[in-house]
């Protein structure tokens, strides 16, 4: 069973950065690609980031590329999302998911197997 815990969240100004963790339980980690999604209240859940189990590929949905780094390291099984410049419409609960197959589709939260507890970003204006 794997299991998945994000931290790092919390209360930034606009234009500023966070850096969220996710770190995972289980010794099957590094073969599994890694995403990043975002839910905030009355919206539908949308996907951030994506990166496969070797860090080699990286996805980025529109709203966040150029500004959103995705990363991994295995060894301490974990993987990273570096927020830059952020906006105020970026303020959603930040979960973590796992994909096992590493042929999901990146943008499809149904394509991924483990999920996270989620954690809070808040950006003010």
């Amino acid at each position: 069973q794997v299991q998945l815990v994000e931290s790092g969240g919390g209360l930034v100004q606009a234009g500023g950065s966070l850096r969220l963790s996710c770190t995972a339980s289980g010794r099957t980690f590094s073969t599994f690609a890694m995403g990043w999604f975002r839910q905030a209240p009355g919206n539908e859940r949308e996907f951030v980031a994506r990166i496969s189990w070797r860090g080699s590929s990286t996805y980025y949905a529109g709203s966040v590329k150029g500004r959103f780094t995705i990363s991994r390291d295995n060894a301490k099984n974990t993987v990273y999302l570096q927020m830059n410049n952020l906006k105020p419409e970026d303020t959603a609960v930040y979960y973590c998911a796992a994909d096992s197959s590493s042929v999901g589709r990146p943008w499809y939260y149904a394509d991924y197997d483990y999920w996270g507890q989620g954690t809070q970003v808040t950006v003010s204006s």
